[in-house]
């Protein structure tokens, strides 16, 4: 990644913490020392290190399989560096994913945004009351943003999201001169790992108290949900994911899904399978093992039962079809369409968490509602 104000990115070396600055850790046994005292607890893919009048950012896994590590030096002081320097705090930022929107939310700078790509999909109320008003600019697809307007914006800062190191987009708008930080909150495989990106933005925006504040917040409601899930008398069996294209695409057994769903004291059938991503499984196999499970979890996007049934007959053969124990996320859905599921879960796991244990276990939470799941009736 090659920034045009900022030419250098260093590959992260463990054993060297000096940078020329004013003001640096006086020697490198200071400097390690300092930089050892990580506030990061869950996320693997970034790391905060505080030094005297500067922060370190490092980006671990900025795309999927990534081999590259970014650092980021942040400072409101002028500070000469071979990292790439990103004065701090930002006041303009141009994001890309519609789970960045409600990190900006709970740290109460949404009004920094100034614009994203494809609008349509952002459900929350507070920010698609700032789009109405014309304060968040649209900028077309995410994989083709109009420039001239980013231009004409001159955010601070673009913080992107890439599948692959080869995104021609993000090339594009480094070559205007626009920084880029890609969030690669979508890779961390735990449900707090992903919450925790929260910080990320903090450490941008000069909010690290309040990020640190709203993360423990999430954290011990999280972590009382699943102390609450093993009062469970009885365990239900799970079944997961749904079809596309004779394919039945469900969560692998380490990935972050069913760590929801281990932690919601279930027995999801797959629980054993390897991998931290989706498994793609033909309908006999899925079928044969998994037609007798109390409970189907997200099917895929169906708004009924017999939109279900009119789709694959095999389906409605299943147990928790009979029972109309079938629960889906895709259903819940912001004023313009976007899946509200997609948008705040990542950093409201706690949220996700509740809602499975009344799924699974309705009479641990009697007067818990359901943030994002519904059933299909």
């Amino acid at each position: 990644m090659k920034l045009k104000n900022h030419q250098t990115v260093l590959l992260f070396i463990a054993s060297i913490f000096l940078i020329s600055c004013k003001n640096e850790p006086k020697n490198t046994e200071q400097a390690i020392e300092k930089a050892n005292n990580s506030t990061i607890k869950y996320a693997k893919g970034f790391d905060i290190q505080n030094f005297e009048n500067y922060t370190k950012l490092t980006i671990r896994t900025p795309y999927q399989n990534s081999t590259e590590t970014f650092e980021y030096l942040l400072s409101n002081e002028n500070i000469e560096s071979d990292l790439i320097t990103i004065k701090t705090p930002i006041e303009k930022v141009v994001v890309t994913s519609t789970t960045h929107v409600p990190m900006l939310e709970l740290l109460n700078i949404e009004n920094k945004l100034v614009g994203y790509p494809n609008t349509p999909f952002v459900s929350s109320v507070k920010t698609r009351r700032l789009i109405d008003e014309g304060k968040v600019q649209e900028l077309g697809n995410e994989e083709n943003i109009n420039t001239e307007l980013l231009l004409d914006l001159n955010p601070d800062l673009v913080i992107g999201f890439s599948v692959n190191s080869n995104s021609k987009m993000f090339a594009i708008v480094e070559k205007i001169g626009v920084p880029i930080v890609l969030n690669g909150d979508w890779l961390e495989k735990t449900p707090l790992g992903r919450a925790e990106w929260i910080k990320f933005f903090g450490v941008l925006f000069n909010k690290e108290k309040e990020a640190d504040s709203v993360f423990k917040v999430i954290e011990k409601n999280y972590l009382e949900a699943k102390k609450i899930a093993l009062n469970a008398k009885e365990i239900p069996t799970v079944l997961a994911g749904g079809l596309y294209k004779d394919i039945w695409n469900m969560p692998a057994g380490d990935s972050f899904e069913a760590t929801f769903l281990k932690d919601a004291n279930t027995n999801y059938l797959w629980k054993d399978s390897k991998g931290t991503g989706s498994l793609a499984l033909n309908i006999e196999n899925v079928f044969e093992k998994g037609k007798d499970a109390d409970i189907w979890i997200s099917p895929g996007f169906y708004a009924t039962l017999e939109d279900l049934e009119k789709d694959n007959l095999v389906c409605a053969q299943t147990k928790a079809f009979k029972n109309k124990t079938i629960y889906s996320y895709n259903n819940t859905t912001g004023e313009t369409g976007g899946i509200w599921y997609f948008e705040l879960s990542p950093i409201r796991p706690d949220l996700v968490l509740k809602d499975l244990i009344k799924i699974t276990h309705p009479e641990l939470l009697p007067d818990y509602e359901f943030t994002f799941y519904k059933k299909l009736n």
